[in-house]
């Protein structure tokens, strides 16, 4: 498998991210490894609250998320996926399945970083790949949150918005994550924090996860995925424990996700789940520190 590494001075004095970079190593499943980046930040011997970022993304967006959490005495763990952020990128499409980055990412935080007792936010495909690693090992998870995410099995029609977004990202010759980002906000971002989610990738040849993902979302039942998903939904159909929904007001690709879990995911029964008000697609950079504060009281109330 050949993969690009992003340069570290590509990540130079970027705005609000006085983070510093932590990385494990995964084997790629073709008998090399890949380098797994994590921001990791509060007390060290606290519960682990993982906040997961989607497509095209990277733990970036999470910075106006974490110091509220941190401030709250949680530690804080928010991963890059593979292809995205400061982990490696594979180069070729066909390198990038869902399985695969559900078993990078399982490597990544439950053989290296041994996580447990976890708070899991997921949005966008944080879910899509989070709620996977929940199914996978639900007695690691102590809680989980979703926001604008989901876990989509092929069945039923996804949406005209999302449709929309696949088609233009497996045909645009120009792919401007940055400016994609800022489209998927309600808030218009400064032209140095667009230029921060760019930083990733010098050019092309660095987009390939970016590129396939949307393609890689069940919008089918005979999806290679389908299996896997409708397995992990009968394990979250018996999770007991607690389930917060908190979607944006202002989504229209993930508008209405989250009927699934209230019906079907018995942790999800008589939580105080809410709507923040104002956000986009994005919601952790259009309400950062309420999305914080949601996840920091729902944490509280259920300890």
């Amino acid at each position: 498998m050949q993969t690009l590494r992003t340069p570290d001075d590509a990540f130079a004095d970027l705005p609000d991210f006085p983070f510093e970079p932590h990385y494990v190593e995964v084997d790629d499943g073709e008998g090399g490894t890949l380098r797994i980046h994590h921001l990791d930040e509060g007390p060290a011997d606290a519960a682990p609250v993982l906040l997961m970022h989607g497509e095209p993304t990277w733990s970036y967006l999470y910075r106006h998320v974490i110091p509220g959490l941190v401030d709250a005495g949680h530690r804080v763990i928010a991963p890059d996926l593979v292809g995205m952020g400061r982990s490696d990128k594979p180069t070729e499409q066909s390198d990038h399945t869902y399985a695969r980055h559900v078993e990078w990412m399982r490597q990544a935080l439950f053989d290296r970083l041994d996580l447990r007792d976890i708070t899991f936010f997921g949005q966008d495909w944080g879910s899509l790949v989070g709620l996977r690693l929940v199914a996978l090992d639900p007695d690691r998870y102590a809680r989980v949150a979703i926001g604008n995410g989901g876990l989509p099995t092929g069945h039923g029609p996804a949406s005209d918005a999302f449709l929309a977004w696949q088609k233009f990202s497996q045909e645009t010759e120009h792919f401007p994550v940055g400016g994609i980002i800022n489209g998927g906000c309600t808030s218009d971002l400064a032209p140095e924090v667009i230029a921060a989610y760019d930083a990733p990738y010098p050019d092309d040849s660095y987009k390939a996860a970016v590129r396939v993902f949307p393609s890689l979302v069940p919008t089918s039942s005979d999806d290679p995925a389908t299996p896997d998903q409708e397995a992990a939904w009968r394990v979250l159909e018996q999770f007991e424990r607690p389930f917060l929904l908190c979607f944006s007001d202002s989504d229209p690709i993930t508008k209405g996700g989250d009927a699934p879990f209230r019906a079907k995911v018995p942790g999800a029964q008589g939580q105080a789940h809410t709507t923040i008000e104002g956000g986009g697609h994005f919601l952790q950079e259009d309400r950062g520190p309420e999305l914080a504060r949601v996840l920091a009281e729902f944490i509280q109330t259920t300890s």
